[in-house]
């Protein structure tokens, strides 16, 4: 049939299978938007207030479901609104496609209005990006879009498309939905050693990362710990893959992670790496990082093995197939000291913990919070954050039993990421969707709470506010002599007025009792409910590894 090039975005879209878009109008998109309209009753398009919403969306959108999200924008400003959202799936092998238009070809390079070399400025932050120079290649280029965005280690894709090809015509002829590109096979020889190396362990840790979380291989991993009696760590991507209450699961390692994975993992003989890139937060100092442990790492991506930490052997390659051929070639065993080992580690760690919490006379501390938030909340509940204390104390307290309800940041650390992805998880799934944020970060992309209240998504926005940047406090309290430059925020902001303002509720919460009611009556509401919690400013986030510091090191208290 023969179709202008915005329709034959559009009915390219649709026939990728997406049924909801974010994004917002502008000149060079107009073409794009008058096709959305034409094709309303098949694809939904949620108007965000900002560009960067849209794109955190997009991203909010793709961590909730897997599938590959999408936002819009205009060229130049709309489209460089994109780059922090971009920037940030990125950091965190998140599949988006971001689709932005751009001045007619016969205009580009002359310094137009609103034109900008938007695939030269992410270059750096998408896994491909692709400028359309003419009509015919329209179709194919989105369908390509589609197929790297998903593929191997998933990421980011940028198509960028003159205004003059969104409004030539052409012949579109429908496909279906491109498949993943398939990933080698490992060789068997080294399916072999990995096995050996398993079979000789005797304290063996599974390090479960976003790449294991985002194949949803939890349950898997759980019975293979079974088989070979192993315990189980995760990245802070790696969050939700694997259920909370299974007891040979420690939690989140790293730099605020849990201290018996953490310390469990420094001891142990081996460590099973899926999915993990060993960031800098993850290790701490590479150099004392796991000293006497061999590593076996699997990934999808040959540039990730031995780019952070030495291993001793590395599969790269189709991960799930990897670590199917290892478990059906692994023997049964068991191994009682290790486990008995590491459950007297997690008794230091609940000892430390009780006289954290016996030490604390605040109203209203993080810990209560959160222990309402789990007994309250549904388990399906989408939890998403902002980045910050807020963050590191969810990762540390919320119990998933669900994979793919852990939506946050990481790679980047994006402030303001948090609501725009709530929106997305919320439209994706249709589930409870609560955002954990704070102060500072609310500020960022707060005008969302427009799009939230105009699309009446029910997000519940737990703001722990505690007057400061908290987490920037923290390593001036520990580092800096106390010496507490600019991160006292200090605003007068009445967030249970502004929420109102918006059109959403609002409450205050300074006692564990308000914020329960408070908490009990947002999970229900029709619409977004902004709760202002009242914390104290020195609040901490323990455990802490130093920045450069060893497992030696660790923080536990604060004298």
């Amino acid at each position: 049939m023969l179709l202008n090039g915005a329709q034959i975005l559009v009915q390219t879209l649709i026939e990728q299978g997406v049924t909801d878009v974010f994004g917002y109008p502008g000149g060079q998109v107009i073409n794009i938007y008058d096709a959305l309209y034409e094709y309303k009753d098949k694809i939904n398009h949620v108007l965000t207030a900002h560009e960067q919403g849209a794109s955190h969306a997009a991203d909010g959108y793709s961590r909730a479901t897997g599938k590959v999200g999408v936002c819009i924008a205009t060229s130049g400003p709309g489209a460089t609104n994109l780059v922090t959202g971009i920037a940030t799936a990125m950091l965190d092998s998140i599949p988006l496609v971001a689709i932005t238009g751009n001045v007619p070809n016969s205009l580009i390079g002359k310094d137009s209005f609103q034109e900008i070399d938007i695939t030269g400025v992410t270059m750096p932050i998408t896994k491909h990006n692709f400028f359309v120079k003419r009509i015919e290649d329209l179709a194919d280029t989105v369908r390509k879009a589609f197929s790297i965005a998903k593929s191997g280690r998933p990421g980011p894709v940028l198509v960028d498309i003159p205004k003059d090809v969104q409004v030539g015509k052409y012949e579109f002829e429908p496909q279906g939905i491109v498949e993943k590109i398939p990933l080698p096979k490992v060789k068997e020889e080294l399916i072999d050693e990995a096995v050996k190396m398993i079979g000789e362990a005797t304290r063996p840790y599974i390090y479960v990362g976003g790449g294991a979380a985002g194949l949803g291989m939890g349950n898997e991993i759980v019975d293979f710990a079974n088989k070979i009696d192993a315990v189980i760590g995760c990245s802070f991507m790696g969050l939700s893959a694997v259920p909370q209450e299974n007891e040979r699961f420690l939690g989140m390692q790293g730099m605020h992670g849990h201290y018996a994975s953490s310390m469990s993992q420094n001891e142990a003989d081996l460590i099973l790496a899926i999915g993990v890139r060993f960031s800098d937060r993850a290790t701490g100092n590479v150099a004392k990082f796991a000293k006497n442990t061999k590593i076996i790492q699997l990934d999808p991506d040959s540039a990730e093995v031995n780019k952070n930490v030495r291993v001793e052997l590395g599969l790269v390659g189709d991960v799930e197939d990897s670590f199917k051929r290892i478990v059906a070639k692994c023997e049964n065993k068991s191994n009682p000291a290790w486990i008995a080992r590491v459950r007297e580690l997690k008794a230091e760690e609940i000892a430390f913990e009780e006289e954290i919490a016996a030490a604390n006379q605040a109203p209203l501390t993080p810990k209560q919070v959160f222990e309402i938030i789990n007994a309250e909340k549904l388990p399906k509940t989408v939890i998403t954050t902002d980045v910050g204390q807020h963050q590191m104390w969810t990762a540390q307290y919320v119990r998933f039993d669900r994979p793919r309800r852990w939506v946050s940041s990481g790679g980047l650390g994006t402030m303001g990421f948090g609501l725009g992805a709530a929106m997305g998880a919320y439209v994706a799934t249709k589930d409870p969707t609560v955002l954990i944020t704070g102060d500072g970060s609310f500020g960022m992309n707060l005008n969302e709470l427009a799009t939230a209240v105009t699309y009446k998504l029910p997000i519940v926005i737990v703001l722990l506010n505690n007057g400061v940047l908290g987490m920037v406090r923290q390593w001036q309290t520990l580092f800096f002599g106390k010496r507490y430059s600019n991160t006292v925020l200090d605003r007068k902001t009445d967030f249970v007025k502004l929420a109102k303002a918006f059109g959403a509720e609002g409450y205050l919460a300074e006692t564990p009792v308000e914020f329960k009611q408070a908490f009990q009556k947002a999970i229900k509401a029709n619409g977004p409910v902004v709760i202002d919690v009242r914390i104290d400013k020195d609040e901490f986030v323990l455990p802490m590894l130093p920045p450069g510091g060893a497992i030696d090191d660790i923080i536990t208290k604060v004298r």
